[in-house]
């Protein structure tokens, strides 16, 4: 970026808008996170037992996928199909691609645990998109799974590989969030012959103007802190929308109630130390109010995001088992629904 262009907005480290309207992600912070956000080519040869390729499914706009698939194992059918998830990235709405490595890491270890088709969706960014295009696009990819189940597309890895009939939602951070919306626009729309049988929030981007406990008072870190999560929400939410928006904050007055939704099934897995887990903790509460299906799963002792710190997983013994439970509970809850 030129050095002449004035900044009117930043997240340190991450992201600077200008004046202009342009937008500079490249990583200015310490050097030591710089692996975990360096793009990992797509292998269509497996590799550590995952396959993996990118996809267009809208010439349009450009929307991308990327797919992953697993090495099938020794005591898995050979014909049988695996579930389908529909991965969706964190980042405030704002930053990461699917293609980072914490994503690449993260993902074929889900994939190869779960043994699952994963798709993960190159959702258009915030500011240049604001809220709610990450929803519109994210749903667009599950219309793009539907088409596919329907014999309208075919995609080789999904015809081969992928059971339409048990389809899950699976998302990090501002991903939960996304999570939570698809599941409802789902519950009012004809998906056959898909079946959404869960949703899986990890860690789920959920805030509101309000400040809770835990926002207040567990101390920060370098991938989540206060003015951070601030300020993404400020570039992602419409412009003249508060921090109430429906999509930051979908138990709150601005939201549907959630009695009125048809939602699947969901797993909602809190890190204790997150700034952010008492308003997902009163997410739970408002959907077990409401009637919905909800299990709740808490890393103890464990920070917003520390499972997409490989660096931390490989040096912490801690770390590695907070992060080998996240993924057992996220494996039993799919090879059980």
């Amino acid at each position: 970026m030129a050095s002449n262009k004035k900044i009117v907005d930043e997240v340190p480290g991450w992201i600077r808008v200008f004046e202009d309207g342009t937008v500079d992600r490249t990583w200015t912070g310490t050097p030591e996170m710089e692996p975990l956000l360096k793009p990992v080519s797509p292998h269509e040869e497996f590799i550590n037992g995952v396959a993996v390729r990118d996809q267009i499914i809208d010439p349009k706009t450009g929307l991308a996928v990327r797919i992953y698939v697993p090495e099938m194992k020794s005591n898995v059918q050979t014909k049988a199909k695996i579930p389908l998830i529909l991965h969706l990235h964190g980042g405030g709405h704002c930053i990461c691609q699917p293609d980072w490595s914490l994503y690449y890491h993260f993902c074929t270890r889900l994939v190869s645990s779960v043994q699952a088709v994963l798709v993960s969706v190159y959702f258009r960014l915030a500011p240049e998109h604001r809220l709610p295009v990450a929803v519109e696009d994210s749903y667009a990819a599950l219309l793009w799974l539907r088409a596919n189940a329907r014999g309208e597309l075919s995609d080789q890895w999904l015809t081969s590989y992928a059971d339409f009939n048990r389809v899950f939602l699976v998302g990090d951070s501002s991903g939960g969030n996304l999570v939570h919306q698809v599941a409802a626009q789902a519950g009012f729309d004809d998906i056959e012959p898909l079946k959404l049988r869960g949703g899986i929030a990890i860690q789920p981007g959920f805030i509101s103007d309000k400040p809770s406990k835990s926002y207040l008072e567990i101390p920060e870190n370098p991938l989540s802190t206060r003015e951070m999560m601030k300020k993404f929400t400020s570039l992602a939410v419409p412009i003249g929308s508060t921090g109430e928006h429906p999509i930051v904050w979908p138990i709150g007055p601005q939201a549907p109630p959630l009695t009125t939704l048809k939602l699947p099934p969901m797993l909602v897995v809190v890190a204790e130390m997150d700034l952010l887990r008492d308003y997902e903790l009163e997410y739970c509460e408002e959907m077990k109010k409401a009637g919905k299906e909800v299990e709740v799963f808490m890393n103890y002792g464990m920070s917003h995001s520390f499972q997409f710190n490989k660096l931390a997983i490989d040096m912490d013994p801690e770390i590695a088992t907070q992060t080998n439970k996240m993924i057992e509970v996220i494996a039993s809850f799919i090879n059980r629904s």
